[in-house]
């Protein structure tokens, strides 16, 4: 779920096929949780003051990690806070079921609660507690190899996919997410290494075996994959066949990889012939030689565009890849969403209620309450996971970024651009939004609003969809003492 919806008609044509509404810019704004240096923002209008929003320093361990900004400013009190979502949540989309938890985003601690213990559709928010589970797994500063090795006595290759869904067909672009690293320039290793060798023509398999799982989870709904909505979850693909709204991705995305690194190898003078894909499941031999390798963008980078595009895929491959790490299954059903659940509960996350089937929230039929995401954003605040906080400092901003440009531009909320951040979760079914916003008086916040029970047509969930970035507005130009 990744295409830009610019127009109204393109919106409704992504709901009526695949159930959500997304836009796909890089991030480009800071946000509470930034942890370089302080960054003025574009100049949102709070209750008519203009207000530059200058975001914290990090600070050492155990000074409290938003000490730098806001620690001083009046903490809102509860009776305040309720006064404001109660001023802001009229609309009749959020009469069947709306829950809300805002936390204090310098101590963490929940200030205001509304029905906040009952799970509810979350859509793509379940990807914040993915992202929980990858950073406290993986080392975000490392990177996915994709390498080349020759079988010892042979003219066999084989190429070792470790996960790195975004190859560059070409060369790759080191300043670049996706396409970071590139087939061509691994090939230009490998004919190298094979032309010094003498040998002009190769077999080439792919090694596929790491974190094995279902091509597609069986709990998406097939047409999102064959509309674009999401693609296929294997350890390799090309950064320029992602799935999009419209233009679905490669059945097979390994396939285009070993075909497209073969062309790359006969450009070079090489001639590479595939071997048969039964054959691309066995690990390379431990005494194969390596001829090549790129590494992809870092971790961290990867996960931050999974959930500023909310790429589901990319998503679940990262979870995947998390798992395989930590020695738990991949390949069953459900093996990855069990995995995601043990990492938060082994990390204190209240899961009661919680029904996870993915990684991505994209299966029907999953439910987690704003409590279980409240909590996890309380774990990057409060610095018990630096790693994920340095994840959820690059949530999309309102108005500017990701898969909130489009939101918060109506008048209702167009004065708060740049301050809320958030991770958005958008299904016919349920809508959320779970992220970060400073008030008037600068007291950080996070918070998480969900709502299901409104019309299930298109235009049921943009009228929701607008009624939470309302909420959301309402919590950042308050001080609601």
């Amino acid at each position: 779920m990744r295409r830009v919806m610019a127009a109204g008609a393109a919106a409704a044509v992504v709901l009526a096929v695949g159930g959500y509404a997304t836009a796909d810019v890089l991030d480009v704004a800071p946000g509470i949780l930034t942890r370089d240096r302080p960054v003025t923002v574009p100049t949102p209008t709070v209750s008519g003051t203009p207000r530059p929003v200058v975001l914290p320093t990090p600070q050492p361990s155990g000074s409290g990690l938003l000490a730098a900004t806001g620690e001083d400013a009046p903490v809102p009190t509860e009776e305040g806070l309720a006064r404001a979502v109660a001023e802001a949540s009229d609309a009749a989309e959020l009469e069947g079921g709306l829950g809300l938890s805002v936390r204090d985003g310098v101590t963490g601690e929940e200030v205001y609660g509304a029905d906040a213990a009952r799970a509810r559709v979350p859509a793509s928010t379940a990807k914040l507690l993915t992202a929980s589970a990858v950073a406290d797994t993986l080392d975000l500063d490392a990177r996915i190899p994709t390498t080349v090795v020759a079988i010892p006595g042979s003219s066999d290759l084989v190429l070792v996919a470790r996960g790195d869904m975004l190859l560059a067909p070409g060369a790759g672009n080191p300043t670049a997410v996706a396409g970071h690293a590139g087939l061509a320039d691994l090939a230009a290793q490998v004919a190298a290494a094979v032309t010094v060798a003498g040998t002009d023509a190769v077999t080439l398999r792919l090694d596929l075996s790491f974190a094995p799982g279902p091509r597609v989870p069986p709990t998406w709904n097939p047409n999102d994959v064959r509309d674009g909505f999401a693609g296929p979850v294997v350890m390799t693909g090309l950064a320029t066949r992602r799935a999009e709204a419209g233009r679905p991705a490669p059945a097979k995305p390994e396939v285009a990889v070993a075909k497209t690194f073969a062309a790359a190898l006969d450009e070079r003078g090489v001639t590479a012939t595939l071997a048969p894909e039964r054959t691309w499941t066995r690990p390379a031999p431990e005494d194969a030689e390596e001829l090549g390798s790129v590494e992809s963008a870092t971790f961290g980078e990867l996960l931050s565009l999974a959930l500023d595009e909310s790429d589901n895929s990319l998503t679940e491959s990262l979870a995947r890849q998390a798992a395989a790490t930590a020695g738990r299954p991949t390949a069953g059903a459900g093996a990855v969403a069990a995995f995601v659940r043990a990492r938060l509960e082994a990390d204190a996350v209240p899961t009661d209620g919680m029904v996870l089937k993915d990684a991505s929230g994209l299966s029907p039929g999953q439910k987690v309450s704003p409590s279980t995401l409240s909590a996890v954003l309380a774990r990057a605040v409060g610095g018990d996971s630096r790693q994920l906080r340095e994840v959820l400092a690059r949530l999309p901003v309102s108005g500017l970024s990701g898969t909130l440009r489009n939101r918060f531009t109506e008048k209702a909320t167009d004065d708060v651009l740049g301050v809320p951040r958030a991770k958005t979760g958008t299904l016919r079914a349920g809508s959320s939004l779970a992220g970060t916003t400073v008030t008037a008086d600068g007291r950080p916040l996070t918070f998480v609003v969900q709502v299901d029970g409104f019309p299930e047509t298109y235009d049921g969930t943009l009228r929701a969809r607008a009624a939470l970035d309302r909420i959301v507005a309402a919590l950042t130009r308050c001080g609601c003492r």
